[in-house]
């Protein structure tokens, strides 16, 4: 065996003046939001427990330290390899690049000329990403500039996707956007020098392998799952009852990790903020961490303080909860992250969510159920509160209101537990006065109208889809909402107005009034990308006979549509919809298309819909 040395070392320590590569096969970025929310929640939670506003900055020298976990690098042909920590160090890279620009913004030149350093190095007078993955470079030079980085050219990754919307999901974290310039710099001087990595190095690429391998199949440390399974297990005495409980926790742990890894512990964090979770986080600086904090965060050691509140006194309690409770409500958690997959039938609100990535769903799904519910009641109680969120999300997307986790939260805790436990009637009753307070307090109305621009392109994809699916399945056709919204989808967003002033300068005052009403939801459609690539540059008039030979939202800008087409005709008259054909596509054209769209979205998202999927076996 080569040497290997481990040494603790900070933020700076770790990236500065160093650059490192991933091999080929380990290149993937695969974090999602709810791991950016659970890095960043933990990050400010350590930060805010030292945290006084009176303090001077070299206080922060004194505050706390934070572990990171281990990262394994070896060397190798005179270079640096991340064999294990690439995830959380290009997390901490994006968290830099976040940092590096609100530093700049706010003029503490010292301090982001310190970061920009952490993220860039000058190497033979090229400045060089100390994290230098090739197939990343130009998706990290775009977010380091603060540039959009668009998927037009349909080549994009799903590292780079997940790059970008990791980093627009840093963007959208309340409690950073929340701090005052005093705090952030504050937070920077600690994140850099007080946060830690254990670095192991080897210089034999078979010894890192071993290490990693070690680590992670054996178990060096026990995860928060397997420490509350020691905890739980010891406290049933009935040694045939502790049998039977150890098999059934393997069980139910077994067949979430082939889920998905790490699902076990999404399961327990959903399932104890849904049934459980009395308190939160008050929204105001420096607030201590509650129930539905901690249990993110430290679930296994918030069991333990709470026993009573679960009911767990003598052993059959822990014995009763591990083989009645856990196994019902993590079979139904597993039903819901089928359902996130594909349209299921009398489920598919609960794929729309999946859809937008809200990763807080899970708790309110899982809050009205009950044991003694019957399959049939469980899945109307899935519809309804699913049903809620699309209609709310949407909304909220639709007025340009976020739907990040650190905006959603406080909310989504405030109403799992007004529906916790609640009949079908009663969950209906309550969702639809909540939905229906928030539609009004927030004006959540489709009156504003919905346009595309550079931080809502997903978005505006999904609305699009979701509008077209309705029309087609209205009129008769099958659903393609999921051909249009995958990852690899071929379908892309076409303006219908060329990029081309000049073409349309008789319609509009202006080149920004242009731009304006070309990005409008009314001058958007949704085709497939060898469409755009072939006909996206032609003027309206020569792309029309195309768009006839498109999904039926296209296809209804052509008068052809209108005629021997028995089921849009039919869906036209029950619906009153405005829908007619155009031989130009000017203001007007647009404003009336715009109209449609929004009375089509009015019928989709309608707060109504909660009492009719009460009365409708699902």
């Amino acid at each position: 065996m080569e040497k290997i040395a481990a040494k603790e070392k900070s933020v700076k320590e770790i990236l500065q003046n160093n650059h490192y590569e991933v091999d080929y096969y380990q290149r993937d970025y695969k974090w999602q939001e709810k791991h950016v929310n659970e890095l960043l929640t933990d990050l400010i939670d350590a930060f805010d427990e030292p945290y006084k506003e009176s303090d001077p900055r070299t206080e922060v020298s004194k505050y706390g330290s934070y572990f990171l976990g281990s990262i394994i690098i070896c060397n190798k042909d005179g270079k640096k390899y991340i064999v294990d920590g690439q995830q959380r160090l290009t997390t901490i890279t994006l968290l830099l690049i976040y940092i590096y620009h609100r530093l700049k913004e706010n003029n503490f030149e010292d301090q982001f000329s310190k970061i920009h350093s952490l993220i860039l190095s000058d190497v033979f007078g090229q400045k060089t990403f100390n994290m230098s993955i090739e197939e990343r470079n130009k998706c990290m030079e775009k977010i380091l500039k603060g540039e959009e980085f668009s998927n037009n050219n349909g080549n994009i990754s799903e590292s780079e996707e997940n790059l970008y919307s990791r980093y627009e999901d840093i963007l959208e974290f309340d409690e950073l956007k929340e701090m005052d310039e005093k705090k952030f710099l504050y937070f920077s001087d600690w994140l850099i020098e007080k946060v830690y990595f254990v670095e192991i190095t080897t210089e034999g690429e078979e010894d890192a392998y071993r290490i990693f391998e070690t680590m992670n199949d054996r178990g060096l440390s026990l995860t928060p799952v397997e420490m509350l399974k020691g905890y739980m297990l010891t406290r049933i005495s009935d040694l045939d009852k502790r049998k039977e409980a150890t098999s059934r926790w393997e069980t139910l742990v077994e067949e979430l990790r082939k889920k998905e890894k790490d699902l076990d512990a999404d399961a327990f964090k959903v399932f104890l903020r849904s049934k459980y979770a009395e308190t939160i986080r008050e929204r105001k600086v420096a607030a201590e961490p509650k129930d539905f904090d901690k249990i993110g965060t430290e679930f296994h050691r918030w069991v333990k303080d709470n026993e009573e509140e679960l009911g767990l006194k003598e052993g059959d309690d822990f014995y009763n909860f591990i083989t009645h409770d856990l196994s019902f409500y993590f079979k139904e958690y597993q039903k819901i992250k089928d359902a996130e997959l594909h349209q299921a039938e009398g489920l598919v609100p609960i794929f729309y969510n999946s859809c937008l990535e809200f990763t807080l769903q899970d708790i309110l799904l899982l809050a009205p159920i009950l044991r003694e519910d019957s399959q049939d009641v469980i899945r109307r109680k899935f519809y309804l509160t699913s049903t809620f969120l699309d209609i709310l999300l949407v909304r909220r997307i639709w007025n340009f209101k976020s739907i990040s986790y650190s905006t959603m939260n406080y909310f989504i805790f405030i109403t799992a537990k007004a529906i916790r436990n609640r009949s079908t009637d009663e969950l209906g009753d309550i969702l639809k006065k909540i939905l229906e307070d928030k539609i009004r307090e927030d004006d959540l109305s489709f009156s504003n109208s919905f346009y595309l621009n550079q931080r809502n392109k997903k978005f505006a994809k999904y609305i699009l889809a979701r509008i077209t699916d309705f029309v087609e399945t209205q009129s008769g056709n099958s659903s393609k909402f999921e051909e249009y919204i995958a990852k690899r989808s071929k379908y892309e967003i076409e303006h219908v107005l060329a990029h081309s002033f000049e073409q349309y300068k008789e319609y509009f005052t202006s080149e920004t009034e242009f731009e304006e009403y070309r990005n409008k939801l009314g001058a958007l459609l949704l085709l497939p990308k060898s469409f755009n690539a072939s006909y996206g540059a032609l003027p309206y008039e020569e792309k029309l006979e195309y768009y006839f030979g498109q999904n039926l939202l296209a296809k209804s800008l052509h008068p052809k549509c209108y005629e021997h087409n028995p089921g849009f005709i039919t869906f036209i008259n029950n619906s009153n919809l405005p829908f007619r054909p155009y031989e130009k596509y000017n203001k007007q054209a647009i404003e009336e298309r715009q109209e449609l769209q929004s009375k089509i979205a009015e019928l989709i998202w309608s707060s109504e819909k909660l009492k009719e999927n009460r009365e409708v076996r699902v």
